[in-house]
């Protein structure tokens, strides 16, 4: 994946608002898990080209530094050359100390060129030193974000966790209410209050009996009375006594 499409993904990743699409999102669990999941896989492939940037990175500034190094090296055997040209040409031997002069002028050559690649490298090795930098400070922006979210989902998960268990009690705070017809205490109650009328019921019942039973008790009285009088009036052949007393 090319390092300006990392990086382009790293910024708009960095600047999300969590909160806002949080708060605009059907479903805030299912998107803040989907969020950590587009962080962490984000975090694995912009630490990736980070460090195949980086590896990049010093590998130029190793070559600068072996320009530099040979740069110098060729300073000094031109210097050396020189030297050894004006020794000779001292000496008298004009022949050796132009031939020394050619190679202190070589020498030199390689030294220009060495110090071009030099500064050639440079604005490359500046532009990938800054890129690095941005793509570092990215990524530890995009871990603290990944942290966020994972606090945010924590957070979600003990809310939903409370708000389930407060549903838990208020059912079972409604399911025992007692002004409720339709709870089971309020069924029971129905229950019991059918029960003690059916026996009432059968009090009233077996009273009802009873008195028709002792109505009955007087009807026979009565006809026994009735028996003996006009056994009487058999035997005696005088009145009843009830009918003289009340003549």
């Amino acid at each position: 994946m090319a390092k300006q499409s990392i990086f382009g993904r790293i910024s708009t990743l960095v600047r999300a608002n969590i909160n806002s699409l949080l708060d605009s999102a059907e479903d805030p669990q299912k998107m803040i898990d989907q969020l950590v999941r587009d962080y962490t896989n984000s975090i694995a492939d912009a630490e990736a080209a980070i460090a195949e940037t980086i590896g990049n990175l010093r590998l130029l500034e190793r070559d600068h530094e072996e320009d530099l190094q040979a740069a110098k090296d060729w300073g000094n055997k031109a210097l050396a050359a020189s030297r050894k040209a004006d020794e000779l040409r001292a000496a008298g031997n004009t022949a050796d100390a132009d031939k020394f002069d050619s190679l202190a002028k070589i020498a030199l050559q390689r030294q220009i060129g060495e110090e071009r690649d030099a500064r050639t490298a440079e604005p490359t090795i500046a532009a990938q030193t800054e890129i690095v930098d941005k793509l570092k400070t990215g990524l530890n922006g995009m871990k603290e974000k990944l942290g966020e979210l994972k606090s945010k989902r924590s957070e979600l998960l003990a809310r939903a966790k409370v708000a389930e268990a407060q549903t838990k009690v208020q059912d079972a705070v409604s399911s025992i209410n007692v002004l409720d017809p339709t709870s089971e205490l309020g069924r029971f109650e129905d229950k019991v209050r059918r029960q003690e009328a059916l026996a009432q019921g059968k009090v009233e019942l077996a009273a009802s009996s009873l008195d028709a039973q002792f109505e009955s008790l007087d009807d026979l009285g009565e006809l026994t009375e009735v028996e003996a009088r006009l056994a009487e009036l058999k035997a005696g052949g005088s009145a009843p006594r009830a009918a003289i007393e009340g003549s």
